[in-house]
């Protein structure tokens, strides 16, 4: 790894930054536990929760600073860079970071400040990208979702997705279980204006595995090259959670006569755990998977990376299926509540905090080029 452009300035504390978005919070409340200044990149008329609601007053709050941009993609641009830079700043990328730049030859090589983390790993988060995450699963020896090519080959049932034509970075999921209700279902959404023909043609197509969803999310020191589970959580997903509080009859009703399409858009999370005979495994394929992304993106995991995952049925045992991997920072503040850092620190902490914790380490051992990119 290069050394990083003012790399020696980092023997002073340096600030921790954040695109105001996403888990900014959880960065910015982790990085003033552990004594650090915050700022966070805010666009312009959506900022009041960093520059108001959470600003640092006293002892409460953990947003220290705002830097105010027309559009979060004016990050990139020399002027805001020189004053990131100037502040001694670390920057810590989130999912809304990459999805609002919407260019991952930009952040590997025009975004000049110093990132927590292997920033040429978040692009394999996209799945039209290759080397892509299901390069990295299958690699490890991960078990992930059968993958369909050709919707002419769909013989069981598959979730569909495709990006939504009002919000490239929100994706329009469908469920199908032969090449005829592929048909039929893609023809009405296309109609309705969900989606192009062109997302659709580029749409991935997958297995549905039946289970429970459980997201784990690790953390990768390089310090003291240990993988950690930080906290484990699942989703809450819009109308999908509303219709599955209905009985049967009136789920088949009300998306009859209201014309609903089931919507698998994120609103929130809920910390959840899991049984302790499910910890080696997790461990297993979280270890597999530090080790894959050394060798295809060295120097491969650095920090916080979550596997989203089914956990299916047995016999012969309850088995890990990995549907979807999150390089960088996850979304979910929550997972704190859960009890796997706790068993490790002694106390439950943030990832935003365990974050901050690696930064503090390097930067008192000098070994901040091995955590920054």
């Amino acid at each position: 790894m290069s050394v990083l452009p003012g790399e020696k300035r980092f023997m002073s504390k340096p600030t921790i930054a954040v695109l105001g978005s996403h888990s900014a919070l959880d960065v910015c409340r982790g990085a003033k536990d552990e004594g650090f200044k915050t700022l966070v990149v805010v666009e312009k008329g959506r900022d009041k929760t960093y520059s108001q609601y959470f600003k640092s007053q006293g002892f409460s709050g953990c947003v220290d600073e705002v830097l105010p941009v027309d559009k979060f993609k004016d990050i990139l641009s020399p002027k805001v860079q020189k004053i990131l830079k100037s502040k001694n700043t670390i920057f810590v990328p989130h999912r809304s970071f990459e999805v609002y730049l919407n260019n991952y030859d930009a952040i590997e090589n025009d975004f000049l400040v110093p990132m927590f983390g292997n920033k040429f790993l978040l692009r394999t988060e996209e799945r039209n990208e290759k080397p892509n995450q299901y390069d990295i699963l299958q690699k490890a020896g991960i078990k992930f979702p059968k993958r369909y090519l050709n919707p002419k080959d769909i013989d069981k049932l598959v979730i569909v997705k495709a990006s939504e034509k009002e919000r490239g970075f929100e994706r329009a999921f469908f469920l199908a279980d032969s090449y005829s209700s592929y048909k039929h279902t893609s023809a009405q959404l296309l109609k309705e204006g969900k989606f192009t023909k062109e997302s659709l043609d580029g749409a991935v197509i997958e297995e549905f595995v039946l289970g429970v969803q459980v997201n784990f999310n690790f953390f990768y020191s390089p310090i003291s090259s240990r993988l950690e589970l930080i906290g484990t959580d699942t989703r809450r997903q819009t109308n999908l959670d509303g219709l599955l509080r209905l009985s049967a009859n009136y789920q088949k009703k009300i998306m009859t006569d209201n014309k609903i399409d089931i919507k698998y858009e994120e609103a929130g999370h809920i910390a959840v755990t899991v049984l302790e005979s499910m910890l080696e495994p997790a461990f297993e394929i979280g270890e597999s998977f530090v080790k894959a992304s050394r060798k295809m993106f060295p120097p491969g995991a650095i920090g916080p990376f979550g596997l989203q995952s089914v956990i299916t049925p047995g016999p012969p045992k309850k088995e890990i299926v990995v549907f979807d991997v999150s390089p960088r920072m996850p979304g979910s503040p929550g997972i704190f509540a859960t009890p796997y850092s706790g068993y490790l620190w002694g106390k439950s902490i943030s990832m935003g905090r365990r974050v901050a914790m690696e930064i503090k380490e390097a930067l008192s051992k000098d070994q901040i080029k091995k955590i920054t990119t």
